[in-house]
């Protein structure tokens, strides 16, 4: 629980938005959303209203004994203010640093964040978002009614879970998605197929193992990528080509800092994008996790070409002609960009919003074709970068959006810390 008078620190005063209509609706209470409504509310001259469950994708669809693998360092929500960092929680709390940082730690964290820095937030669903003659309809799930002129979405990534279109068809009781789970316990004593070459697959693998399950994890690459164990950018005096790269966490040192610098990478040209992006946030595992996974068969350069049900088992049919027979498949496929999966979204709004491979294509203030309509987060990875997949990328984003909103009194966004 949550004791707010262990910090004497900042807190936000509480938006106070005239009924029925106010500026900027924000959808979703996951750092993302936090962060842009806690840079909003202390920039001030416009109403802002946030909906959503604290941490909600992270509480529910994240499974319990996760430990993150983006680094301490870049795992701070953006406050404007800097002083509701990890670090803050953690001495708010008398909690000694630890790395990797577990789930429920940043859970706890994010929801010490809103107490302090989005006290107004409302814990309700937005049900439809449509265009309205000045600016957004927007119901809720209570039957009530607002009009904005801003909506900012920042809904997370779960909706956008990807499942291959192989596996269709099958019953729902023999296959799920990692995002369908917070407890991998469920699976106890039973047989388990992981398909996935990326941390979730891995983790999940040797969470499976931990709680008593007999996994097996495959891979369609040759090889697993490993993370490495130790990198010189742990040094504060690695020089300037590392700064970025210990600051944010992803990348390479010679990738970090287009990774970092948002508003440069927007500029770039399509097809850099999509390589820097790729080569970025492609399928890698952290180096701790090989010891956990000691009992695990990793299965590389196999990919399942077929699933057929028997009973209450599947066969899976691999494509050099090999089958297993497990109790479960669970995929840890990732995720893609695909609007329509917020079904909050009206297909009227949806048909005006411009996109390329299902993403939005965003402007300054990761603004979208259709006028105060914003997406942060992974919709804005292909315009705004790779950053925009994880916790560092709150900085840039919620600056670049205040910024747009209140005008130049906000601080530029430059860079992801």
């Amino acid at each position: 629980m949550i004791d707010n008078n262990r910090f004497q620190g900042t807190t936000y005063a509480r938006a106070r938005p005239d009924s029925g209509r106010c500026s900027v609706v924000v959808i979703g209470a996951g750092p993302y959303g936090l962060s842009v409504a806690a840079h909003l509310i202390r920039a001030g001259g416009v109403s802002v209203r946030i909906f959503g469950e604290p941490m909600e994708s992270w509480v529910h669809h994240m499974p319990n004994g996760m430990l993150l693998r983006s680094r301490w360092d870049a795992s701070h929500i953006a406050d404007p203010d800097h002083k509701l960092g990890l670090g803050s929680y953690e001495a708010a709390f008398g909690l000694e640093r630890v790395e990797p940082v577990p789930l429920a730690r940043f859970v706890d964290y994010g929801r010490w964040f809103q107490e302090h820095a989005v006290p107004g937030l409302e814990r309700r669903r937005v049900d439809r978002v449509s265009p309205d003659s000045h600016g957004f309809r927007v119901e809720l799930d209570d039957g009530e009614t607002l009009r904005a002129e801003r909506v900012v979405v920042a809904a997370g990534i779960v909706p956008l879970a990807w499942r291959p279109p192989q596996f269709a068809g099958l019953p729902v009781r023999l296959i799920s998605h990692t995002a369908d789970y917070s407890d991998l316990s469920v699976f106890e004593g039973r047989r388990v197929a992981v398909v996935g070459a990326g941390q979730s697959a891995l983790e999940s693998a040797a969470l499976l193992a931990e709680a008593g399950a007999e996994a097996e994890v495959f891979v369609r690459e040759r090889n697993v990528i490993w993370l490495p164990p130790e990198d010189l950018t742990d040094d504060p005096d690695a020089g300037f080509f590392s700064y970025a790269h210990r600051k944010v966490a992803i990348g390479s040192p010679k990738t970090a800092w287009l990774a970092a610098w948002p508003g440069l990478f927007r500029w770039l040209p399509y097809r850099v994008r999509e390589l820097l992006r790729y080569r970025i946030v492609r399928a890698r595992g952290s180096d701790w996790l090989k010891p956990r996974l000691s009992r695990v068969p990793i299965t590389t350069g196999r990919s399942i070409s077929s699933a057929s049900h028997r009973g209450d088992e599947l066969v899976l049919k691999l494509d050099d002609g090999s089958t297993r027979e497990v109790e479960h498949l669970l995929l840890a496929t990732g995720y893609r960009v695909d609007l329509t999966r917020y079904a909050f979204l009206t297909p009227e709004l949806l048909g005006r919003v411009r996109t390329r491979d299902g993403s939005p294509l965003l402007g300054a203030g990761l603004e979208s074709s259709v006028p105060g309509l914003h997406f942060l987060g992974a919709p804005a990875g292909r315009s705004f970068g790779p950053v925009m997949h994880f916790v560092a990328g709150t900085w840039a984003s919620s600056r670049e959006v205040t910024r747009v909103v209140v005008g130049r009194r906000a601080p530029r966004a430059g860079f992801s810390w």
